[in-house]
């Protein structure tokens, strides 16, 4: 005879809570500006247009998942539209995502797990919160969706080039 096997909840198994992903990708967008300011200076100072391109590159692709990871937990945390946006705009300035994210911390915006579970709660029966608890009993599949479309905005912005044209 075999034993049950005990196991514990995916995100429990993980560690990756909604704070825990949220600070790292925060701390991660506010670094890679620290990349490209660096190479704005080396390109300023040295004339090595490369650093920019490789620092922006990395920033550009950090910013988008900081972007869908920001809205992910807006959406999880039940955050309101204007919090949520707040988020997002947070990653514009450069390292503002950390101030948001020791604010989000200390005022409990941040607290709990990934919500997987219906409650009584009537917006859980919403078929949008539906489709959220489905994608976040799928983490792998979430995850790889969340980075198609990041690649995918990265590729096509990539393509139309920067928003203003070399003079």
């Amino acid at each position: 005879m075999t034993e049950p096997r005990l196991t514990a909840p995916p995100s429990t198994t993980a560690g990756l809570t909604p704070k825990k992903l949220y600070r790292i990708v925060a701390i991660a967008e506010a670094i890679t500006w620290t990349l490209l300011i660096t190479g704005l200076i080396l390109r300023a100072t040295l004339d090595l247009s490369i650093a920019v391109t490789i620092g922006g590159s990395i920033h550009g692709f950090v910013f988008l998942a900081y972007g869908a990871t920001a809205v992910l937990t807006a959406i999880n945390q039940r955050w309101s539209v204007g919090l949520g946006l707040l988020a997002v705009v947070t990653a514009i300035i450069p390292y503002a995502t950390i101030p948001f994210d020791i604010w989000a911390h200390r005022t409990g915006k941040l607290e709990g797990d990934w919500r997987r579970e219906a409650t009584d709660d009537p917006r859980d029966q919403r078929w949008f919160d539906r489709l959220v608890r489905w994608m976040l009993n799928h983490p792998y599949l979430l995850a790889a969706l969340i980075l198609l479309a990041v690649v995918v905005l990265f590729t096509v912005l990539l393509i139309l080039g920067p928003p203003v044209p070399k003079a």
